[in-house]
């Protein structure tokens, strides 16, 4: 158990070395969302709370899509045989799930002060929606990281990922929307609980379908 856990923070260290090598395509996606929210700031201004909430989900999506996609697809034949020959295929698809969900937390932490820094802050309670948005981002890197896998081993690059995942995330994102919500105002909102519940067993689930099916796309 030990040694698997060892193994998988060596992967972690391992994508992250690579995203400094590779800083242009890190830095590709921060001009992505600065220039984005830019553009919203000239086209709306500072939009109501409403408006503000969903427009910032949807950076979110877009984010993860461009971030989550690239750490599959980007990998040759002869790596992937190499990591084959290193670890197991469940070690491999955890560590890349928890250095996704690290990457999209980072991404969550930027978008989110920029669209406070042009967008203004119509958040009543800003802490509690910093965990809403943190615990949003892992739920939706996790969803695009098997999707990714997928799609990767499909040898189809991110267009099967965008057709498998909107159906799946389009639900998610509607949940995270409505959770959120709680934070701009101070009237108690029926059914979080149940919102935060189901959230969560939707990420135990792609957790559970991630470990079970990756082995055999793994040995394709």
């Amino acid at each position: 158990m030990l040694k698997d856990v060892h193994l998988i923070f060596k992967l972690i260290k391992k994508d992250i070395l690579l995203e400094f090598r590779q800083q242009y395509s890190f830095y590709g996606i921060l001009l992505y969302v600065a220039s984005t929210i830019f553009v919203l700031y000239l086209a709306m201004g500072q939009p109501e709370n409403m408006v503000w909430n969903g427009l910032f989900w949807m950076m979110q999506l877009f984010i993860c899509v461009n971030a989550i996609a690239k750490t599959f697809l980007q990998e040759g034949k002869g790596r992937q045989l190499y990591f084959y020959s290193l670890c197991s295929p469940v070690i491999f698809i955890l560590a890349r799930m928890v250095f996704n969900a690290a990457l999209m937390l980072l991404m969550n932490l930027i978008s989110l002060l920029i669209f406070t820094i042009l967008l203004g802050s119509p958040i009543t309670h800003p802490f509690l929606f910093f965990g809403i948005s943190c615990f949003g981002a892992c739920s939706i890197s996790l969803v695009f990281s098997f999707l990714a896998a997928i799609a990767a081993r499909a040898q189809q690059n991110a267009a099967l990922m965008a057709i498998l995942g909107f159906p799946l995330i389009i639900p998610q994102l509607m949940l995270l929307m409505r959770l959120s919500t709680l934070a701009f105002s101070n009237v108690f909102q029926s059914g979080l609980v149940s919102i935060i519940l189901l959230l969560a067993c939707f990420d135990i689930m792609v957790l559970l379908l991630s470990v079970i099916l990756f082995p055999f796309l793994w040995k394709d």
